[in-house]
């Protein structure tokens, strides 16, 4: 089981030599060819960091480690998890001020009610055993403590599929289906929200014959160059060209990712 997160294409660029391979597993930061996936996965943790303010969190399932850090930057303590122990030893040469442990997401070692906030993003889709992983959260969570999960949603990731079109997805979910699984694993759901492409995204997407997704994706299927001018695009877009909406606010079935936000009683 990989607890690292990612879910755009493996690209086959070569990252710097303190940077993690890209494997199509996880994303990382500093590559133009994955800036796309980077600033949406990025947005989340911007947007959610100060629910993390002064407390004591859990990442669960840090990959390369920069949305730990990101948290560092104003909770009182982080820990970052991961499985892959490269990824382990990446963080902790790269990241000084996350305290960083490896283990399995089916039994994360920490004692019961041990920290304030568990952050999962972009991570539960690749799990085998997911209401053994919220069951977990629940024990280590402190009583009002915060599990904020975010995911692909399956319908517009994988539209019309029975099966993830990521090959390191297991399980994805829609909006009821993350509901379900956090409410039956005891918390109660605060909020649903769901990531949206902002104008200017749209504007590209309309620009790239529908879909800048699908022009990256068939650029990385097709082990082709990029054409200049999406490579430009792609390299220029940040997280402000998102938008993290209220599932009141846009319909949730559209939305890119859902990103949930769950007490534990």
């Amino acid at each position: 089981m990989s607890t690292s997160a990612t879910d755009g294409p493996d690209t086959g660029t070569a990252p710097d030599a303190d940077t993690l391979a890209l494997t199509g597993e996880r994303t990382i930061p500093g590559l133009a060819e994955e800036n796309y996936w980077f600033r949406r996965h990025e947005v989340v943790y911007q947007r959610l960091a100060p629910r993390c303010a002064g407390r004591e969190v859990l990442e669960a399932g840090c990959g390369e480690g920069y949305g730990a850090d990101l948290i560092a930057g104003v909770a009182r303590r982080v820990i970052g998890l991961d499985y892959d122990e490269t990824t382990v030893a990446h963080v902790r040469a790269r990241y000084p001020r996350v305290q960083v442990m490896h283990g399995n997401l089916a039994e994360l070692p920490l004692p019961d009610a041990a920290v304030d906030v568990v952050v999962n993003f972009q991570v539960i889709e690749h799990l085998w055993d997911q209401a053994q992983f919220v069951a977990e959260c629940a024990r280590v969570l402190r009583p009002g403590g915060l599990l904020m999960v975010s995911t692909p949603n399956r319908i517009t990731f994988s539209p019309g599929r029975d099966t993830p079109i990521n090959p390191f997805h297991t399980r994805e979910l829609n909006a009821k289906e993350l509901t379900e699984l956090l409410v039956d694993g005891g918390f109660r759901v605060d909020g649903m929200h769901g990531v949206f492409h902002g104008p200017r995204l749209a504007d590209l997407d309309a620009r790239h014959g529908g879909s800048i997704i699908d022009a990256q994706i068939a650029r990385a299927v097709a082990d082709a160059p990029w054409p200049d001018q999406l490579l430009a695009d792609v390299a220029g877009i940040g997280t402000a060209d998102f938008d993290l909406l209220e599932a009141g606010d846009r319909d949730i079935d559209d939305s890119l990712d859902l990103v949930a936000i769950a007490v534990r009683p």
